[in-house]
C-alpha cells in the first residue's frame, strides 16, 4: 500500500473530529426561552420519532436485499461473495450520517434563534458550523468506509499478478454503492414525502385560508413543517451526497483500474487510489474554508452570500493546486490532462451553482419576475414558474456537454481517438470527483439552509419580535439560495457520476466473463474476453441506435423518469390533502386555536406526515431496485446500455426544471414578502403561495429524488450484470 494512501483515512479521521467539536461547541450556546425549548423539543421528538419510523422499513429491504444479493452470491455464482458484507456497510454509513445531521439541526436551531437575538454574524456562525457538522460527517465517513474496505479487501483478496485483483477489489468496493443509494432514496423520498405534505398544508390552511403569519404557533401543521425541514432537507440531503460522493470515486478507481491495466501494478494502484487522494485534500481544506464564513450586522443577501462563497472558493482553489501535485507526485502518463479533467469539473460544479442562483434567488431578473406575474393571478404565476424552471435547464445541460467533451478530450491526451476511449472515461469519472471535492464545505452551506428556516420558525412561534425575526428572515432567505444551489449541485454530480457508472458497468461484464463465469478465452468482438477493450464489448453487445433492444431500453429509461416523478407528486398530494382537511378541521373544532386561547394538536399532524410519507415511499423506491433487472432479464446488455442511457439523459433535465421551478417560486413569495408588489396579505401574496405549494414537491420531493433515481438504477444494473448477460431471454 503506498505510503501516500494513508493521507485518506487520515482526512476521514480530521474530518469526524472536528464535526464533533462543532457538534460540541453548538451545545455551550444558550437554547432561549422556556417556550422556545420547548418548540424545539416537539421538532426534535417528531424527527426522531419518523426517522425511527423509517429506518425500520429501510432495514427490512436491507434484509430483503442482502437475501438477493447472497442467492446471487451464493446461490447462482453470478456475484462476488463479499458483495452482500459490502452492501449493508454502505447503508449503514449513509443512515448514520443522516442521523447526526438531523440530530445537529434539531438541537442548532433554537439555538441559532437566540444567537440572533443579539448579532446576525452570531447567528450566521451557529447555522452554518451546525450545518458543517453534516457536510464533515458525510465527507468524513464516505472516506473511512472507502479506506476501510480498500484496506481489507487488499489485505484477502489473493494476489492474481495480472492486474485483476485492482479490477476485483474496485468493483466490490463500487457494490456497497447499492447500499448508499438505497438507503439515500428512502431518505429523500419519504422525507420530501413528510416536508411537503406539511409544508403546503400549513401554507394553504394558515396562510391563504386563516391570514395568518408563516410559522405562526396557532397554525397545527407548524411544528410538522419544522419537522420536515430536517428529515427531508437535512437528513435526506446529506444521504443524497453520501451517495454521489462515495459513487464518484469508486467508480472513478474502478475506471483507472481499467484504464492503466497494461502499465503495471504500481501505475495501476496510482490510478486507483488518486480519485480517493483527491477527495481526501478536498476533505481536508474545507475545514479552514468553514472558519472564514463570517457576516457584518446589517449584511445584504450579497454580501451574506459572498460570505459563504469566500469559503467555498478558498477551498476549490486550493484544491486545483494540490490536486496538481497529487497527480504529478503519482507519476500518472498524461497528468496534465487528467488534472485539467479535474479543474473543468470543478469548475461546471461552480458554474451549475451560479445558473442556478441565477434562476432561483430574488435578487436577480427570473424571479422577480415570477413575483410580478403573481399580481396578475394564481394562473400566470405558475405559468411564470414553469416557463422558468423549463429555460433554466437550458444552462447545465450545455456546462454537461462541455465537461463530457473536454474531459474526454483532455484525459485522452487531447485527442478523441477511439483507442484512448479508457482513459477519457477515466477523466470524465474524475471530473465528477472534482466536483464533489468540495463537498465538505457546500454540503455545510445546504444544511445550513434548513436550520436557519427553523430558527425563523422557532422566533416566530415564541413571539421574540420583528428585529430578531428580519434576522433570521434574512438567513432563511440566503439558505432557501443555497438550498437552490445545492440541489443545482447534486443534479450536475449526479449525471456525471451516473456516467461514470454506465462505463463501469461494461467494466463490470468484462470481468464477469473472465472472473465469474470462467471464459476469458470466449470470444468478444473477435477477441478473447481477456484481451478485448471497452470499444470491443460495445461492438460485441451492438450498442447502437439501430438496436432495437437498446432503444427499448432508452423509451424505458425515460418512463422511469416520468413515472418515479408523477408517483412522488401524487404522493405529496395526497398526503398534503390530509394535512390539509386536519388542519381545517381542527380550526372548526375548536375556535380557540385561532384566538390563541388554546393550543393546537401538533402531535396529530406530524403522525399525519409520517404516516403519508412511509406508505407513499415504497412504489419509488422498487421501481428504482426492480427496473433494471426486469430490463436486463428481458434485453440484455443492450436494453440496459440504452435504460441508463434515457434515464440520465431525461433524469437530468427533468431534475434541474423542478429544482429550479420550485426555488424560483419559493423565493418570488419571499420576495413579496419584503413588501414588494403588495407585500403580506395582498392578492400577489396569496397567487404566489399557491406557486410555493407547486413548487414545493418540485423542488423537494421529486426533483432532488430523481438525483437518486439516476444512480441507483445504475448501481442496481451493475450489480446484477449476471442477469443481463447469462440469463435474459435473447
Amino acid at each position: 500500500m503506498p505510503l501516500i494512501f494513508w493521507l485518506v483515512p487520515f482526512s476521514a479521521v480530521a474530518a469526524l473530529v472536528v464535526a464533533f467539536l462543532f457538534y460540541r461547541q453548538m451545545f455551550r450556546y444558550d437554547e432561549g426561552t422556556d417556550l422556545m425549548k420547548e418548540i424545539a423539543g416537539h421538532v426534535r421528538e417528531g424527527a426522531s420519532a419518523y426517522l425511527r419510523q423509517q429506518y425500520k422499513v429501510v432495514i427490512i429491504v436491507f434484509i430483503v436485499i442482502s437475501l438477493v444479493l447472497s442467492l446471487l452470491a451464493y446461490g447462482l455464482g453470478v456475484q462476488n461473495q463479499w458483495v452482500p458484507f459490502a452492501f449493508f456497510t454502505g447503508g449503514i454509513f449513509s443512515a448514520f450520517a443522516g442521523f447526526v445531521g438531523m440530530r445537529t439541526a434539531t438541537f442548532a436551531s433554537s439555538r441559532v434563534a437566540n444567537a440572533c437575538r443579539e448579532s446576525l454574524n452570531g447567528g450566521l456562525r451557529l447555522a452554518f458550523r451546525s450545518g458543517a457538522v453534516m457536510g464533515l460527517v458525510v465527507v468524513g465517513l464516505v472516506l473511512l468506509d472507502i479506506s476501510g474496505w480498500f484496506i481489507v479487501l487488499n489485505t484477502f483478496l489473493p494476489e492474481t499478478g495480472d492486474g485483476f485483483k485492482l479490477m476485483s477489489i474496485t468493483a466490490i468496493m463500487l457494490t456497497f454503492a447499492l447500499g448508499a443509494s438505497t438507503q439515500a432514496l428512502f431518505a429523500r423520498v419519504g422525507g420530501g414525502i413528510f416536508t411537503k405534505a406539511a409544508d403546503v398544508g400549513a401554507d394553504l390552511v394558515g396562510k391563504v385560508e386563516s391570514g395568518i403569519p408563516e410559522d405562526d404557533p396557532r397554525n397545527p401543521a407548524a411544528i410538522a413543517d419544522n419537522v420536515g425541514d430536517n428529515v427531508g432537507d437535512v437528513a435526506g440531503m446529506g444521504a443524497d451526497l453520501f451517495e454521489s460522493f462515495l459513487v464518484s470515486i469508486l467508480a472513478s478507481a474502478l475506471l483507472g483500474a481499467a484504464a492503466f491495466f497494461d502499465y503495471g501494478p504500481h501505475m495501476q494502484m496510482n490510478a486507483v487510489i488518486a480519485p480517493m487522494l483527491i477527495a481526501a485534500t478536498g476533505t481536508l481544506l474545507s475545514i479552514p474554508g468553514i472558519f472564514m464564513v463570517r457576516a457584518k450586522e446589517g449584511a445584504s443577501q450579497k454580501q451574506l452570500l459572498g460570505s459563504l462563497n469566500l469559503g467555498v472558493n478558498f477551498t476549490a482553489f486550493f484544491i486545483l493546486i494540490f490536486s496538481l501535485i497529487i497527480l504529478y507526485a503519482l507519476g500518472l502518463p498524461n497528468y496534465l490532462g487528467i488534472w485539467a479533467a479535474i479543474v473543468i469539473g470543478l469548475l461546471a460544479g461552480i458554474g451549475i451553482g451560479k445558473s442556478t442562483e441565477y434562476f432561483t434567488s430574488s435578487s436577480y431578473r427570473p424571479t422577480k419576475n415570477i413575483a410580478k406575474s403573481s399580481a396578475s393571478g394564481y394562473g400566470p404565476v405558475i405559468i411564470s414558474g414553469f416557463g422558468t424552471g423549463l429555460f433554466s435547464a437550458a444552462v447545465p445541460m450545455i456546462i454537461a456537454v462541455v465537461v463530457i467533451t473536454f474531459t474526454y478530450f483532455c484525459a485522452a491526451g487531447f485527442t478523441f481517438d477511439i483507442a484512448n476511449l479508457n482513459y477519457g472515461l477515466y477523466g470524465i469519472a474524475l471530473s465528477a470527483v472534482g466536483m464533489l471535492s468540495t463537498l465538505g464545505i457546500t454540503l455545510a452551506t445546504d444544511a445550513y439552509g434548513p436550520i436557519a428556516d427553523n430558527a425563523g420558525g422557532s422566533v416566530e412561534m415564541a413571539g421574540l419580535g420583528p428585529n430578531v425575526r428580519k434576522r433570521t428572515d434574512a438567513l432563511d432567505a440566503l439558505g432557501n439560495t443555497t438550498a437552490a444551489t445545492g440541489k443545482g449541485f447534486a443534479i450536475g454530480s449526479a449525471a456525471l457520476t451516473a456516467l461514470a457508472l454506465l462505463a463501469s458497468y461494461f467494466e463490470e461484464v468484462k470481468m464477469f466473463f473472465i472472473k465469474v463465469i470462467e471464459k476469458p478465452d470466449i470470444l468478444i468482438n473477435g477477441m478473447p474476453a481477456i484481451e478485448a477493450e471497452f470499444i470491443d464489448y460495445v461492438h460485441h453487445f451492438e450498442l447502437h441506435i439501430m438496436n432495437p433492444r437498446m432503444i427499448a431500453g432508452v423509451m424505458t429509461g425515460v418512463m422511469a423518469v416520468f413515472l418515479f416523478a408523477g408517483l412522488t407528486m401524487n404522493a405529496v398530494g395526497r398526503a398534503a390533502q390530509k394535512m390539509v382537511e386536519e388542519v381545517r378541521r381542527q380550526f372548526k373544532a375548536n375556535p380557540g386555536i385561532l384566538e390563541g386561547t388554546s393550543k393546537p394538536d401538533y402531535a396529530r399532524c406530524v403522525e399525519i406526515s409520517t404516516k403519508g410519507a412511509q406508505k407513499e415511499m415504497l412504489a419509488p423506491a422498487l421501481i428504482a431496485l426492480l427496473i433494471p433487472v426486469v430490463v436486463g432479464f428481458i434485453f440484455g446488455v443492450a436494453g440496459i446500455s440504452g435504460l441508463l442511457v434515457g434515464t440520465i439523459i431525461s433524469g437530468f433535465a427533468v431534475a434541474v426544471f423542478m429544482a429550479n421551478a420550485g426555488g424560483a417560486w419559493d423565493n418570488a413569495k419571499k420576495y413579496i414578502e419584503e413588501g414588494h408588489y403588495g407585500g403580506t396579505g395582498s392578492d400577489s401574496h396569496k397567487a404566489s403561495i399557491v406557486g410555493d405549494t407547486v413548487g414545493d414537491p418540485f423542488k423537494d420531493t421529486s426533483g432532488p429524488s430523481l438525483n437518486i433515481l439516476i444512480k441507483l438504477m445504475a448501481i442496481s444494473s451493475v450489480i446484477t450484470v449476471g442477469i443481463a448477460v447469462s440469463y435474459n431471454i435473447f
